[in-house]
């Protein structure tokens, strides 16, 4: 058998095995998305400005909560919503070629999580004092541009996502107090992996590619972020939805 084909077996081997542990960890208890509106509503009760976190392992559907989320609280009124990813902290390609870690994008140590702490605390503060930017992801590129993301002041509730939020290591330890909530997306594992491999295809990885980056960079990035799943204030069964 090829590097290639090992590489594919050995992904559908972990799956396969991954099945009964992905089970075994689901939320048990019975969600709809007209209740995780409801709780996102309740978090701007008091006039203030919140900021809710969306957690989970890549691929778990972060992006796809968190953009629903955003569109069906705005609705057709008056925007009130914004979405700040985490995704806009990641160092730039010739930083991380510079620091040695280019071989390991997506690593909780190639983000400025320092930054992107800073940021979560002045949308919390600096809610009435004009525009605040944050930096977007460009997937295509698979680079972060600088000023991308405008979050108005009439923005009472942020909701912000990424794998490291709930991580409580160097930097990313300041990030958990400035966030009013933080929900864990969880989702079958084999079908975590699927749309995470195709995923990686869409933006331009061979298959063979794709396979290899996801068991060895992606998954084990997904092993540290599922370790802080019990620090979540709820636990969000994707497939559920």
């Amino acid at each position: 058998m090829t590097e290639a084909g090992d590489r594919t077996a050995n992904w559908a081997r972990y799956t396969a095995g991954s099945l009964s542990r992905a089970g075994a960890t689901l939320c048990c208890v019975t969600l709809t998305f007209d209740y995780l509106l409801t709780r996102a509503r309740s978090l701007t009760r008091d006039g203030r400005r919140a900021v809710l976190g969306i957690a989970g392992s890549p691929g778990a559907g972060k992006t796809t909560v968190a953009e629903r989320l955003v569109r069906e609280l705005n609705g057709a009124g008056e925007p009130w919503v914004a979405h700040v990813p985490m995704d806009g902290f990641h160092l730039a390609d010739v930083e991380l070629e510079r620091i040695g870690l280019r071989d390991r994008k997506g690593a909780p140590d190639t983000f400025d999580a320092a930054g992107y702490a800073a940021l979560l605390g002045r949308l919390r503060e600096d809610a009435d004092d004009g525009i605040v930017y944050a930096p977007g992801f460009e997937r295509v590129l698979e680079q972060p541009i600088a000023g991308a993301v405008p979050v108005e002041p009439a923005a009472r509730l942020v909701v912000t996502e990424g794998n490291y939020l709930l991580l409580d290591t160097g930097a990313w330890a300041r990030v958990r107090s400035q966030l009013d909530e933080v929900w864990f997306c969880e989702l079958d594992e084999a079908e975590r992996l699927r749309r995470l491999i195709s995923r990686h295809e869409r933006f331009g990885k061979s298959h063979e590619r794709a396979v290899a980056w996801v068991m060895r960079s992606d998954q084990r990035n997904a092993e540290l972020v599922a370790a802080t799943r019990d620090r979540a204030d709820l636990v969000v069964p994707v497939t559920a939805l």
